[in-house]
């Protein structure tokens, strides 16, 4: 192997050098701690009614268990970055996939509802600082000719468990228990942590963000705009699909192994979707998000008048599963074009707002469940995806490169 036990911060191997297999499994490792904290984030979105039945408490409280990570995510992603200063970042990756493991332990065994809330909050707490430092390491573990392939293995991790995140939890839920689901989602963190403590090399850093940089990348107008954009957006999505499992339920009456398979289906087209989509999210940001934003409002709007038709359901939920695939792609490009002079500025913000989205976007839909029915947290998701397409419109519908828009 290179020497790599000391790689300075920002820094990637020289191109001339080649990336060995150990090179090649560290960065296995952070994809697969990636996919093990996005399946833990996604998980009770597909058991949110056996756990509400089993702690007793309403499908709307139960939405408490996406929006409490979400909120302390949205803290800890700014806080640990401008506070993990020069500790080494193999040491934090680490720490921070260790309370992973105790996230999932504490869900799992949780008895009652407050403990199944402390066991989410360390999950926030691990995710913020988790994409805080992530995609920034992937690029110093293999050469400079590297990086990017690095960087693009981390989000297929991602991809990978949007996909299979919530039909593995109502997977495991039909063939054991909720409980279950949770004690293997452990497992998967416990091997992510394995893994990285053996390939992983030392990754010290000079310096972290400065709180100056912040506060510039927060004083530019369209820098703004453009989070409550992404906010919008991804709250549009979270309001409804945290309650799409009762929805498909109680609403449809799908069966739980129904609902495993097309929540499944929304996975796969997503991530069919994400790639496909990627060219055209390159080279007509504004039109391509603005058409995905547009088709996730339409199926939300259709699904409570097609709920007697399990064909018309299935297609709605298809269609919604394409829209979101290319969702974060285009949000999370349109926040790196804001700011190219602030990357880690930019990246903290779209993580803070990304996990406010999923919070207020839970909470306000389970709130809209348990006082107006499940299917108003669909009408909810619609109402807010508009909001979002009229920020979207706000930046001009010119045919001029949306990146000199975004940093004037």
């Amino acid at each position: 192997m290179n020497d790599l036990h000391s790689i300075p911060a920002g820094t990637a191997l020289a191109p001339d050098q080649s990336s060995s297999w150990r090179d090649w499994l560290s960065v296995f490792s952070v994809a697969l701690g990636a996919f093990a904290f996005v399946t833990t984030e996604y998980l009770p979105v597909g058991v949110l009614p056996q756990i509400a039945d089993s702690l007793g408490v309403t499908d709307g409280i139960a939405g408490l268990m996406v929006t409490v990570p979400g909120v302390v995510a949205a803290l800890a992603a700014p806080a640990i970055m401008l506070g993990a200063g020069r500790m080494n970042r193999r040491l934090l990756l680490l720490v921070l996939t260790l309370l992973l493991v105790a996230s999932n332990l504490v869900s799992a065994l949780a008895p009652s509802l407050p403990v199944m809330l402390l066991g989410r909050g360390l999950l926030g707490v691990a995710l913020g600082g988790f994409w805080a430092v992530a995609i920034a390491v992937a690029g110093r573990l293999v050469s400079e000719s590297n990086a990017a392939r690095a960087t693009a293995l981390i989000f297929a991790g991602i991809t990978l468990a949007t996909v299979l995140g919530v039909p593995f939890g109502t997977f495991v839920s039909t063939l054991f228990s909720w409980r279950m689901s949770f004690a293997v989602a452990a497992g998967l963190a416990l091997l992510a942590l394995i893994a990285q403590g053996l390939t992983l090399p030392s990754l010290p850093s000079r310096e972290g963000l400065q709180l100056r940089a912040l506060l510039n990348f927060l004083a530019r107008k369209n820098a703004r705009r453009s989070m409550l954009l992404l906010a919008l957006v991804v709250a549009a999505h979270f309001s409804a699909y945290t309650y799409i499992a009762p929805f498909l339920a109680r609403e449809a009456d799908y069966s739980a192994s129904a609902i495993t398979s097309i929540l499944l289906g929304f996975g796969l087209v997503g991530m069919l979707a994400n790639f496909l989509m990627a060219g055209g999210v390159a080279r007509h940001l504004r039109l391509s998000l603005g058409v995905v934003v547009l088709l996730m409002v339409v199926a939300q709007l259709a699904l409570p008048e097609l709920r007697t038709s399990s064909l018309g359901v299935s297609l709605a939920v298809l269609a919604w599963g394409v829209a979101y695939g290319a969702i974060p792609l285009g949000v999370s490009t349109w926040m790196q074009l804001t700011s190219p002079q602030l990357p880690e500025a930019s990246s903290a913000m779209l993580v803070t707002m990304f996990q406010v989205a999923i919070a207020s976007g839970s909470l306000f839909g389970g709130l809209m469940v348990d006082h107006h029915g499940v299917a108003s947290a669909l009408w909810l998701g619609a109402g807010v995806g508009v909001l979002g397409l009229l920020v979207l419109l706000s930046f001009g519908v010119g045919k001029g490169p949306i990146a000199e828009v975004l940093q004037r």
